[in-house]
C-alpha cells in the first residue's frame, strides 16, 4: 500500500493508536466487537463478557475512543460502542482480519 506523504498520519495519532492496541484487554474488546453480528454493542454487555468492572471498562473505552478506534454514543442511560471502521481502513487495513 503506497501512502502519499500528505496522507501519512502524524506521530501523535500513531502513538495513540499503538498505545491503545498494546493492551491485551483492549485487544479483547476489539475482538468481541468484530465477532458480534451487529455493528454496535452495549458497553455493559462488553464488560460482562470480559468480567470487568464498570470503572475499568470505562478506562479502556476512553483509551480506544481517544485513539479513534471506536465510536461511542449514548442511548438513554446506556453507552453503545462500535468500531470506527474509517480509522482501521486508513491506518490499519486488514488488522481486524487478524483478530
Amino acid at each position: 500500500m503506497n501512502i502519499n506523504i500528505s496522507e501519512k498520519p502524524d506521530n501523535e495519532t500513531l502513538t495513540k493508536i499503538f498505545h491503545a492496541l498494546s493492551d491485551p484487554t483492549r485487544l479483547e474488546v476489539l475482538r468481541l466487537l468484530v465477532s458480534r453480528s451487529s455493528d454496535e454493542c452495549n458497553c455493559t454487555v462488553l464488560g460482562e463478557n470480559l468480567d470487568m468492572s464498570q470503572p475499568t471498562m470505562s478506562y479502556h473505552m476512553k483509551t480506544l475512543r481517544e485513539a479513534g478506534l471506536i465510536n461511542t454514543r449514548k442511548a438513554s442511560r446506556e453507552k453503545i460502542v462500535s468500531l470506527n471502521q474509517e480509522t482501521f481502513d486508513k491506518y490499519l487495513p486488514h488488522f481486524l482480519d487478524l483478530l
